[in-house]
């Protein structure tokens, strides 16, 4: 069944943070797979665990899940086709602030997982609030063919000068940023010139080396007055 409320999107940000996942099956591995690669530590709940899932490293226990398991985490995934373990998660969840997302089951869910495409640090994700799984992959692999190994070295590229900008106290206009995507810049990476993209986005945006009164809100040199 779909979502009906409206989804607010977030990245969350679990490094570090402790994750419960109720099942060990193919679903919860993938799940888990991708909690690791964002840095949780992950415990698993499960009376049987896939190969693949018990040689990563986390923690299982093998028994069912126990209400007040929940207890102490900061996210909880579901992968069980037990409904009443579900709801067992869910309920213990919500009580205690913890949000929880039970695959293929969204009524007991209070937040929801895209499908996701990763290239690097750029992170692209797809939903359609459970309407239709099939319809969410296959745009993700529609996706997949448009953004490349370039997008990934434009996002670099463009995150490394913005903090040599800041670094320098250069603030140029937020609308120079859009004006540089739209130069050129991708197809210059795209061809393996990326010296030219690089001048290119000095030459539009600025360099850390502008100088102080071409910066965004800099005050003008001061001049001394002559009294002789």
């Amino acid at each position: 069944m779909p979502v009906d409320p409206p989804a607010y999107p977030v990245n969350l940000l679990v490094e570090g943070r402790r994750v419960l996942v109720v099942g060990g099956g193919t679903v919860a591995l993938e799940k888990v797979r991708g909690l690791l690669a964002a840095g949780a530590v992950v415990h698993v709940i499960s009376p049987e665990v896939v190969p693949d899932l018990a040689a990563l490293p986390v923690t299982v226990d093998h028994r069912r899940y126990e209400r007040g398991d929940v207890e102490g985490y900061r996210l909880a995934v579901t992968c069980t086709d037990d409904p009443a373990a579900n709801q067992a998660v869910h309920d213990d969840a919500e009580a205690r602030g913890i949000w929880v997302n039970a695959a293929d089951d969204p009524e007991r869910c209070t937040y929801t997982l895209p499908a996701r495409l990763d290239r690097g640090r750029l992170l692209v994700t797809v939903s359609t609030s459970g309407r239709s799984p099939a319809f969410t992959s296959w745009l993700r692999d529609q996706l997949a063919d448009l953004i490349g190994p370039e997008h990934e070295a434009l996002l670099d590229l463009l995150a490394e000068h913005r903090a040599a900008l800041a670094a320098a106290g250069v603030r140029p206009p937020a609308a120079s940023w859009r004006e540089a995507l739209d130069s050129g810049m991708l197809e210059l990476i795209r061809d393996g010139q990326l010296v030219e993209a690089r001048a290119l986005l000095d030459s539009v945006v600025g360099s850390a080396t502008t100088a102080p009164e071409q910066r965004e809100g800099a005050s003008p040199p001061c001049r001394s007055s002559s009294s002789d």
